[in-house]
């Protein structure tokens, strides 16, 4: 470890595990991270975090969050640690509370002019209700990660069903026109887009089971990075996604997943303020095919994050 990084002597928790549906991921995510802050050297010490509390080792300086979803992503978290004074990785608290409502994430997009699918909002507090687009479209919650909730509806007969799980998540739920095509994410570090990656789901689409196969038993996906795209449609990609992130206002990092139409137009679907961050994960593959290690990928967000300070 060079001693003229700024973290040197610094003590960082890393927080993983959390309440949410995505628990086992971020402890994977969390066990990875550990695992390459301690190999650079670094006073790094892992925190399965249970609930919606926190206990920091004494004399944390830098909390390296890896809580996907719920409590780690909301704002929730980060509202907490700057309440304490103590740093922390990525978004802020306002960014993560847009980024992960896709409502709000929604309004964003189509008020700064990212192409996003049309999409629209059913309040079931009263109720079931109907929504105003026609099939195919996306039935999804507003307010989780990693697919969990997301159905794909191509005929009325399917809708009541989908509607209705979704709705274990809440009391609204997020109608979204479906773009048939390629299934692509961009991962931003720094203000930087990393290579596309290219996910292709061996059965179905990305949902949880295909995004973790050793949790939900599915077919599992193939990815390829970089995407094996014309070069201007990756710059279009790239671009979309950088805007997105930009529009939201994330700090530091996000991974921002696009569809790509049969007419090569992209279409933002949300950007992930706290990605994966195993070894094989999708934003730690594009940065790997930018020449960024895992470790040094999880030094550059543990650096420019420091800098940012209690943002309080």
């Amino acid at each position: 470890m060079n001693d003229r990084s700024p973290l040197s002597g610094r003590r960082i928790a890393v927080l993983m595990g959390g309440p949410g549906s995505e628990r086992e991921v971020s402890l994977a995510s969390g066990r990875a991270v550990l695992k390459a802050l301690v190999g650079l050297g670094l006073d790094a010490t892992g925190v399965d975090v249970q609930g919606t509390t926190v206990d920091l080792p004494v004399g944390t300086e830098l909390a390296f969050n890896v809580i996907h979803g719920t409590f780690g992503e909301d704002g929730a978290l980060q509202e907490l640690l700057e309440q304490r004074g103590i740093a922390y990785t990525g978004a802020g608290v306002g960014s993560s509370r847009t980024a992960f409502d896709k409502h709000l994430a929604k309004r964003v997009f189509v008020a700064t002019g990212v192409p996003t699918p049309r999409s629209e909002t059913l309040d079931l507090t009263h109720g079931p209700a109907v929504p105003g687009i026609a099939p195919p479209y996306v039935v999804k919650p507003p307010r989780e990660g990693s697919s969990v909730g997301v159905h794909i509806v191509r005929d009325r007969s399917q809708a009541e069903a989908a509607i209705a799980d979704a709705a274990r998540h809440g009391s609204d739920v997020l109608v979204e026109e479906f773009i048939e095509g390629r299934e692509l994410t961009v991962g931003i570090l720094n203000d930087r887009a990393l290579p596309v990656v290219h996910i292709a789901p061996r059965d179905g689409f990305y949902d949880m089971k295909n995004k973790y196969p050793w949790m939900g038993g599915g077919a599992g996906s193939d990815y390829q990075c970089p995407a094996d795209l014309d070069e201007s449609v990756t710059r279009a990609v790239q671009q979309a996604a950088l805007d997105a992130h930009r529009a939201l206002g994330i700090e530091v990092y996000s991974r921002v997943d696009v569809l790509l139409d049969a007419d090569d137009r992209p279409f933002v679907l949300e950007a992930n303020t706290i990605p994966g961050m195993t070894e094989t994960s999708l934003l730690p593959k594009a940065a790997a095919a930018a020449g960024i290690p895992f470790d040094a990928l999880c030094l550059r967000i543990a650096e420019t994050s420091w800098k940012l300070g209690n943002r309080r």
